[in-house]
């Protein structure tokens, strides 16, 4: 379907604009929700928060547009899906390195 733009009046451009921005956030809430399921409470999750370490965290809860979780130290946090990398495995293993922790490849490095 084409829309020729120049014939349409004012109003219509407002209206037409509305609908577009509209669908636009449906689009991205669609978008959002099928990262959020990805992901279940309870989970073991990492994220770098910008000027910090990476944090380790339990999913808590779903929101709208971010999950919360709580980090080892004990901190809330409300994080986008998106930047989520959700742990392999976590915890103590026989003879294994308490330091070292297995993570996903994290799809915002290329």
């Amino acid at each position: 379907m084409k829309i020729d733009i120049d014939r349409l009046t004012e109003k219509e451009l407002i209206d037409l604009n509305h609908r577009v921005v509209e669908r636009l956030k449906f689009l991205e809430q669609m978008y959002q929700h099928r990262e959020m399921l990805e992901f279940g409470i309870g989970d073991k999750v990492s994220f770098h928060p910008s000027g910090r370490v990476r944090q380790i965290a339990t999913i808590i809860k779903y929101n709208r547009k971010t999950v919360t979780v709580i980090t080892e130290d004990g901190a809330r946090w409300n994080v986008s899906p998106h930047l989520l990398t959700k742990i392999k495995s976590y915890g103590m293993d026989a003879g294994s390195n308490d330091n070292i922790i297995e993570v996903e490849k994290d799809k915002n490095i290329l």
